[in-house]
């Protein structure tokens, strides 16, 4: 218990640059971000090549999505795993939720390399965890590919209503994200309201779309920019008045009042943090900060930053709940409750003077201490 309270307290000081890091240095990767255990996973006759990262089990079970992404080297996709394992740690203390972080990545083309059978392999690889990783949808990947992979474990959530899943976490994700934008128009502005507000929204995938949709009933004014052209001209046919196009290399430095990053992450770095053009930064990527730092920068410009692991927490919570048994009320009512917990996270913020990120941060530190207190003491045995 003395180091799982230990690696607890570890939490908001390991933060890492691990560019140009290679195989040999896992063990030191895994010391830097707090990580518990990482596993590499390899069959030759599928095409697999996966890599699942379980960063802390303080609060329960590791949960988080599995991304499958075109890596151009294995250290590259090491990277991003160990990075968004950690988010996840944070994501389920914040929202309180009793799972802990972590995250898996499969190496592959997502439109050229899925077969059932590449699924059914990364299954058996996780079923052989036994419980200590739980997982599901992430960027190029789809509920409909973990049917094959549920075929052989019972460790994946977010399967299609069909399968007997709770379906799609894009509703709930997009709804905790326009959440967070309501919380930061209250403080800013003195009023939740977006109508009239310029909203920047980079990416217009499943979560970006809907966002968009969500944007529109508020009657806030979008920009949006996606790499798949077709996708920002359907928003703009579907809503002439309220939606234009964007560029996506220069999305971010639209003149607008909320910046919206619903793609990929470290989108606030040294080259865009002086081409912003905006209030606030409130989107569903996962780990916008490319550095700690540029967090730290943000609060010196005087940009409100809304933590992504918070805002976009939706998705999580749904999952979350699925293993719970799922109520789809109790999902919606805990989503929108992103709006409180955004409101105190920048109340912290501005009474300490210190970043909200750090603000965030001090938060799920503390909730993790608590619940590895009360972890001491045992339940007992059963037979």
């Amino acid at each position: 218990m003395k180091n799982q309270q230990t690696q607890t307290l570890q939490l908001v000081n390991n933060s890492a640059n691990v560019e140009g890091a290679t195989m040999r240095d896992i063990f030191e990767l895994m010391d830097q971000f707090g990580h518990e255990q990482v596993i590499f996973c390899r069959h030759p006759q599928s095409g697999l090549k996966a890599i699942i990262a379980i960063h802390n089990t303080t609060m329960g079970p590791a949960l988080g999505g599995c991304r499958m992404a075109p890596y151009t080297t294995t250290d590259e996709a090491l990277e991003d795993v160990l990075r968004l394992s950690r988010g996840m740690t944070y994501k389920c203390g914040v929202v309180d939720v009793d799972f802990g972080g972590g995250k898996a990545v499969i190496i592959g083309d997502p439109n050229r390399d899925k077969t059932p059978e590449l699924f059914r392999a990364f299954g058996r690889f996780v079923g052989g965890l036994n419980g200590r990783f739980f997982t599901g949808t992430d960027m190029g990947t789809s509920p409909e590919d973990f049917v094959h992979a549920a075929r052989e474990s019972d460790s994946f959530v977010g399967l299609p209503k069909s399968y007997g899943g709770s379906g799609d976490t894009s509703i709930p994700t997009a709804l905790g994200v326009l959440q967070g934008m309501r919380a930061t128009a209250e403080h800013l502005w003195g009023s939740p309201g977006l109508q009239g507000r310029v909203v920047a929204v980079q990416g217009a995938g499943k979560v970006g779309t809907r966002l968009v949709q969500l944007l529109v009933e508020e009657g806030a004014r979008v920009v949006v920019a996606d790499i798949d052209e077709s996708r920002v001209q359907k928003l703009c046919d579907q809503y002439p008045d309220q939606v234009e196009r964007g560029d996506i290399q220069t999305i971010h430095q639209t003149a607008c009042d909320i910046f919206s990053p619903c793609a990929k992450g470290g989108v606030i770095n040294d080259r865009s943090l002086a081409e912003l053009q905006c209030q606030a930064i409130v989107g569903s990527a996962n780990n916008q900060l490319a550095e700690d730092r540029h967090g730290d920068m943000l609060h010196q410009m005087g940009i409100l930053y809304a933590p992504d692991y918070l805002v976009n927490a939706g998705g999580l919570i749904q999952v979350a709940d699925e293993l719970k048994g799922y109520n789809e009320e109790r999902v919606m009512a805990k989503t929108r409750s992103i709006y409180q917990m955004l409101l105190q996270i920048y109340q912290l913020s501005r009474e300490k003077d210190i970043p909200t990120y750090r603000a965030a941060n001090c938060l799920v530190v503390k909730r993790l201490e608590q619940v590895a207190d009360l972890r001491r003491i045992l339940l007992g045995f059963t037979r």
